[in-house]
């Protein structure tokens, strides 16, 4: 493979000079930059990327935070930050953290040493204030989980609208005792989501009952197993379930079905995301709808604004209740 200096014997200009068309720089004759084009062309040269970038102190690489790869629920976000960042001659790199602070600080060395120029953090245990450090000096978006008052600009829903409409559709189709698998509430997200459905419940005159919260440490099936699995020992068990992630409402249904309850008949079950599972469960979900693709590809373009010296705002995009079998169905 040809290098730079053969590339610059070919077309009898200097190094210097095939770096500057290389560069785009606008200091070079018509006459030169087509001699150097034409080299190129004849040698099959192939600037090197990684030289480019240095010279220009950036990586052209975005940092992608997420908890855990398992979960489906960041496939999509994921998929609509890549089809923007390869668009724009970038590249990701997804970091599971595992809620790991060590791990956490293996990546962020990676952007104080300039090897990534931003990240997006869709990490809810991700350590905010060595983010809000970093934040100062290189461009950092929150997607989908955020801190408030951080300073940091991020792109999600409004959680507890979402939560509220969730609980409201179980209301309106004739349930009162309506149970809550929640995260930890120490997430943002898990206290937004609480807060809708309480008022959810309080808009219909329905008393809280705190044997129906369920908190889990992890939005993992299992989890929403276990979590059904205590509501269904109550004497007095609800008659709907709303989960704050999909994951969980999937093994509530698992639960639900093990123990040849129905549902809906029996107990109705709400989730939240919309991932692609849910519409292949028996029966189908009913679930708040996230739009994730659009959250990614709205993230990344943030990040790169933020990186280019632009004032970005935060945004709240719109949800949806998509009602399936899960809720369908009188229930009496």
């Amino acid at each position: 493979m040809a290098n730079i200096q053969e590339v610059a014997k070919q077309a009898r200009v200097s190094v210097a000079t095939v770096s500057r068309v290389l560069n785009g720089q606008n200091t070079v004759s018509e006459k030169t930059r087509k001699k150097v084009e034409e080299a190129i062309k004849k040698l099959n040269y192939e600037p090197s990327m990684l030289g480019r970038n240095l010279r220009n102190s950036e990586s052209r690489l975005f940092l992608i935070l997420i908890p855990s790869i398992s979960n489906p629920f960041y496939l999509e976000i994921i998929k609509g930050i890549e089809a923007v960042a390869i668009s724009q001659n970038y590249n990701i790199l997804l970091c599971e953290t595992d809620s790991n602070p060590e791990r956490e600080n293996i990546y962020f060395d990676l952007v104080r040493k300039k090897m990534a120029d931003g990240i997006i953090s869709m990490d809810p245990t991700v350590n905010i204030e060595t983010l809000k450090n970093l934040s100062e000096n290189h461009a950092i978006i929150q997607c989908s989980e955020y801190e408030e008052g951080s300073g940091i600009p991020y792109v999600t829903i409004d959680n507890e609208d979402a939560s509220y409409r969730a609980v409201k559709h179980l209301i309106q189709i004739g349930h009162k005792k309506i149970a809550l698998i929640n995260s930890d509430e120490k997430y943002l997200y898990a206290r937004q989501r609480k807060m809708g459905y309480i008022r959810a419940l309080e808009e219909y005159g329905i008393t809280l009952n705190s044997q129906f919260i369920i908190v889990t440490q992890h939005l993992g099936f299992e989890n929403g197993q276990h979590a059904m699995k205590k509501l269904l020992y109550l004497h007095d068990r609800p008659t709907a379930v709303f989960a704050v992630s999909d994951l969980l409402a999937i093994g509530a249904l698992k639960e639900i079905n093990a123990s040849r309850l129905h549902v809906p008949s029996d107990i109705a079950v709400v989730g939240f995301d919309k991932i692609d599972f849910s519409n292949m469960t028996n029966p189908t979900l009913t679930t708040i709808a996230q739009p994730m693709y659009k959250m990614g590809t709205v993230a990344v373009k943030m990040l790169i604004d933020k990186m280019n010296g632009k004032e970005v705002e935060s945004i709240i995009l719109d949800h949806e209740l998509v009602v399936r079998e899960s809720t369908s169905g009188q229930f009496i």
